[in-house]
């Protein structure tokens, strides 16, 4: 989960499962101040295909319910003067040199090749003559 403030809110964004991150989402910025129950809990767990025990959703709705208190707690905050954020550092994408270099040649790159004719991998049609490509 991860956290970033925007426009005077603190939005809460939950990766992965689809359908149960859109519910947990809709429930974070809907019902802030209610604690999560085991029937949600349930509700998330069957959206994201998983099975779980009685401890295991015991334990999950009070790690969620802290985690709602914390995002109602963060929304107290006055976050209207803070930038949004992609990265909580300030990092940069590190180029190399694009050299030239040694390559493997033909006969090395073809050697396990199951078909080939000539220079080149022989590959399967894929598409018909209609398709345009």
């Amino acid at each position: 989960m991860f956290l970033r403030p925007c426009s005077g809110q603190v939005y809460a964004g939950f990766c992965g499962a689809g359908y149960a991150s859109l519910f947990l989402f809709k429930l974070v910025l809907k019902k802030m101040e209610k604690k999560i129950d085991q029937a949600q809990v349930k509700k998330v767990a069957k959206l994201s295909r998983l099975e779980l025990t009685e401890a295991e959703v015991e334990e999950f709705t009070g790690q969620l319910s802290a985690i709602l208190d914390y995002v109602a707690k963060m929304n107290e905050l006055d976050t209207t003067k803070v930038e949004p954020l992609a990265h909580c550092l300030p990092i940069s994408n590190v180029f190399r040199q694009d050299r030239a270099g040694e390559s493997l040649g033909a006969e090395k790159t073809l050697a396990n090749a199951p078909q080939r004719d000539g220079d080149f991998f022989k590959v399967p049609k894929i598409l018909d003559d209609s398709s345009g490509a």
